[in-house]
């Protein structure tokens, strides 16, 4: 359905035209795929696939990164009817085994090395203990991506091979033509997994016509993306924006698939891509675009960015003063999309609307068909994000998560300390709460903050659950139930770049966090640890 849908919507396109550029850290050479290329190696993928005897409902893996080759082994995957399911080469053995055991893949595809902030990165050894770990595994096809293959040992792999050798498998005298298996609407597409920063990660599974219609409806209705469009958005295979960017390809926009850091060699690198390919939609995380403010970049002065029209930002809510930064350091006419949505529906509940203004610091629209409500009636529980939706304009303000009861946000917490040289603060999280009380009642939390490699903890005494505190006064502490300090040098990230708050939790509380492996820097854990100040919290 996913394959067919990108073809038929694309057939307009002329087979010169270019669906793929793929680009990335440290590499000069830009890489570009024809319509008619990409449509004769998804059939080769898809040949040698039927030729290993994958069918209806088998599971094909990716543990790869954001490439050319990872999309043509997805596409290739949904023409036959198997189900696609991807990790990014960043995670580790622990977190790729929690989730590829749960699906028992049939074929899995790999590179022997990625490159990431300056340094190259050898993939064998954890890609050698994957396999081992995985014993329903039929085939493990190996990509060449930072050497050749002449310089690359497979032998230590059981049932491994070239992805030449295998493509050679798919073709026979004449090329394969592609074909569709003609599949209900509902029939499985993707596999998708929770985080397992609380647990282990869960399977979600995702139908092919669902998928694509919820997709079709935000890039097209929402994003106004058409065949004129070339995206890019930062993201690794292992994050759902990536399945979300690839089916911009049934509109016949282009997808620029970029691999690597996005602050190496330079800052601007993002940038330099936008006026070198014309790049209209840029897409990243609200991480992203703070790092940048915080190294006080202004692209609107050193870059044209002529094509660009839009700025989307997901991962984690955008404050306020990031729309503030956008508009007067990047681009004053672009429309700065903040969308929000969960591996749950592989979609979003709310973003971007070209027909409303962008209001500062709002989420534009709740999306077309999703029935998004700010539900606050005292003693009924409720799961789902803190919001507050605006009755003038319609947007929406994301507060934070309901399974982290207090989120004191930047802007508040920004005001409280005394005696810094910055007045703002980079990055918060909520570490503790003494006791989980329903909505409505009050109880005392931590919030642990982050700013130039100091972690400060703020009690907050006799704060209200169901809300966000009033902001204190400019350095009074007014609010704050007083303070605690001590030093921390780093914040716990997921491999999404989201912020850790329930394992947090959990280590300050003495208890053992599981599932390491969903964690970017999971060594950042320990440092909460016996953090005196709150040994009788």
């Amino acid at each position: 359905m996913l394959g067919s849908g990108c073809s038929s919507r694309t057939a307009a396109c002329t087979h010169a035209a270019v669906p793929f550029v793929t680009c990335g850290e440290g590499r000069e050479e830009i890489v570009k795929v024809t319509f008619e290329e990409l449509r004769q190696q998804v059939a080769l993928f898809a040949a040698a696939m039927r030729k290993m005897n994958v069918k209806q409902g088998d599971r094909v893996v990716g543990y790869l990164p954001n490439g050319v080759h990872a999309v043509e082994a997805m596409l290739a995957a949904a023409s036959i009817g198997a189900i696609w399911s991807s990790t990014s080469p960043d995670f580790g053995v622990n977190g790729v085994l929690d989730r590829f055991s749960q699906i028992q893949p049939k074929l899995i595809f790999s590179v022997e090395a990625v490159r990431y902030n300056g340094k190259d990165f050898s993939h064998m050894e954890k890609l050698q203990q994957v396999v081992k770990g995985l014993p329903d595994l039929e085939r493990v096809v190996l990509i060449p991506y930072l050497a050749s293959r002449e310089k690359i040992d497979i032998s230590k792999i059981p049932n491994s091979v070239f992805l030449d050798d295998f493509l050679a498998t798919g073709r026979g005298e004449q090329a394969p033509q592609l074909e569709f298996e003609q599949l209900p609407f509902s029939h499985p597409l993707f596999i998708m997994f929770s985080s397992g920063t609380t647990g282990a990660p869960k399977c979600m599974v995702h139908s092919a016509g669902g998928t694509l219609i919820q997709h079709l409806k935000e890039h097209v209705l929402h994003g106004n993306m058409n065949s004129s469009d070339t995206l890019l958005y930062y993201t690794t295979v292992g994050w759902m924006m990536w399945n979300w960017m690839v089916s911009a390809l049934a509109t016949g926009a282009a997808l620029v698939l970029y691999d690597g850091s996005p602050l190496v060699p330079t800052p601007n690198v993002l940038w330099d891509l936008v006026d070198r390919l014309g790049i209209t939609i840029l897409g990243t995380g609200a991480k992203w675009l703070a790092v940048l403010e915080e190294k006080d970049l202004k692209p609107m002065e050193t870059h044209s960015l002529q094509t660009l029209h839009t700025v989307l930002s997901t991962g984690s809510p955008l404050k306020a003063e990031s729309y503030d930064y956008v508009y007067r350091c990047i681009k004053s006419s672009v429309l700065l999309g903040s969308i929000s949505g969960g591996t749950d529906i592989i979609s979003c509940f709310m973003g971007q609307n070209f027909s409303v203004p962008v209001y500062r610091g709002e989420i534009q629209a709740r999306n077309l068909g999703m029935a998004v409500e700010a539900w606050n009636e005292e003693g009924v529980w409720a799961h789902g994000d803190y919001c507050r939706i605006n009755p003038k304009t319609g947007g929406i303000v994301m507060l934070g998560r309901r399974c982290c009861p207090l989120w004191l946000g930047w802007g508040v917490i920004a005001r409280v300390p005394r005696g810094f040289s910055r007045p703002r603060v980079f990055r918060s999280s909520c570490s503790a709460l003494t006791d989980r009380k329903p909505v409505g009642t009050t109880g005392r939390a931590h919030e642990a903050w982050i700013r130039e490699g100091a972690l400060d903890v703020w009690e907050a005494s006799d704060c209200e659950e169901c809300s966000a505190p009033a902001g204190p006064d400019e350095g009074s502490g007014e609010g704050s139930g007083g303070s605690r300090t001590s030093s921390l040098a780093r914040g716990s990230y997921t491999l999404n770049g989201k912020k850790v708050e329930v394992a947090v939790k959990q280590v300050i509380a003495g208890k053992a966090v599981e599932h390491r492996g969903a964690f970017s820097n999971p060594d950042t854990l320990d440092l909460y640890r016996d953090i005196p100040e709150l040994r009788d919290f």
